[in-house]
């Protein structure tokens, strides 16, 4: 009788323990499935990051390049307004020598007409 309740006992037990191991291997098994779902979950996270940053460091590209196309374009305008307002100046300039040219004329013409209505007074000799 006591070897028969030894013998369940121990028959017991080994079913404890192997129901043991097997909730152990379960438990090892989901605990595994679990992280590799996690990894994955943020390796697509990671990934889109990636993505996003080289997304980005192209536009930052992009935009340095216009922005340098623009500086340059932005150089050349400058540049020809000021040749512009300097060619402004020129003509400026030029009608102020005209007019002053104008004026000499004028003076001139007038002192001839002058000159030229004048009697003539006889020289005595």
């Amino acid at each position: 009788m006591l070897s028969r309740l030894l013998k369940e006992h121990q028959a017991k037990q080994n079913e404890r323990k192997e129901l043991q191991e097997r909730r152990r291997r379960e438990a090892i098994a989901a605990a595994t499935c679990l992280t590799e779902a996690l990894v994955d979950h943020l390796n697509v996270g990671v990934a889109q990051a990636y993505v996003n940053q080289r997304k980005l460091d192209h536009e930052v590209k992009t935009l340095q390049v216009q922005a340098s196309q623009f500086a340059k374009q932005t150089a050349q305008w400058i540049n020809m307004v000021e040749n512009f307002n300097q060619a402004l100046k020129e003509i400026g300039d030029v009608e102020n020598w005209a007019r002053s040219i104008e004026m000499d004329m004028r003076t001139i013409t007038t002192a001839l007409e002058y000159v030229h209505k004048a009697p003539v007074q006889p020289t005595s000799s």
